[in-house]
């Protein structure tokens, strides 16, 4: 079955998308709950996370197992039902994450803290290493497990997946996938105690 693609929006309907916000796609005691630095301008303008052609979110959540096929944005809430969601650092939209100040990044960090302990996923993923280290105050952190929780929140720490984020082109899947892998060892541990 090919995924419906998403509306294409106008120049002029992008441009419009400025500070508009794209609702978070979350319900109680997700799997992982995905976290973008700020939705981009294109995001906005349709209205699904991750939306932007380029950015490589969909195809990387794919390649890296957490879906059978490969989503369009517009499919976003098939994620409740397989246990993820999606939300961001700071709500409003802007062209770039460079436009976000240190001061919004970490009152966007603050409210995380209250959706996640909220919401209780069983992860966050954060996919922005300078957003994360401005938001938590955690200059030194690394992609990967962190050794902080919210609540009983485990955060997980990757790179942003947008297309202008060109560094970690030939790692991405494989840095999503371990994020997966350490998913499935945590539910083989809860259905197998010792």
């Amino acid at each position: 079955m090919t995924a419906p693609k998403s509306k294409r929006p106008t120049r002029a309907e992008v441009l419009a998308a400025r500070n508009k916000t794209v609702p978070d796609l979350i319900a109680p005691g997700l799997t992982v709950l995905f976290c973008g630095i700020n939705p981009g301008l294109y995001t906005a303008a349709i209205g699904h996370h991750f939306g932007r052609p380029g950015n490589r979110f969909w195809p990387t959540l794919h390649a890296a197992g957490f879906t059978e096929r490969l989503f369009d944005p517009s499919e976003e809430q098939e994620l409740l039902s397989i246990g993820y969601g999606i939300t961001n650092v700071v709500t409003r939209a802007t062209a770039t994450a460079d436009e976000l100040s240190d001061r919004e990044i970490i009152a966007g960090g603050k409210r995380l803290q209250k959706t996640v302990r909220k919401f209780c996923p069983r992860y966050l993923a954060v996919l922005g290493m300078g957003a994360y280290r401005t938001a938590f105050a955690c200059p030194q952190a690394a992609l990967g497990l962190q050794p902080e929780l919210i609540g009983e929140t485990r955060v997980w720490l990757l790179p942003s997946p947008s297309g202008l984020n060109a560094f970690y082109n030939n790692k991405l899947t494989d840095l999503y996938r371990e994020l997966l892998t350490a998913v499935r060892l945590d539910n083989q541990a809860a259905t197998n105690p010792r």
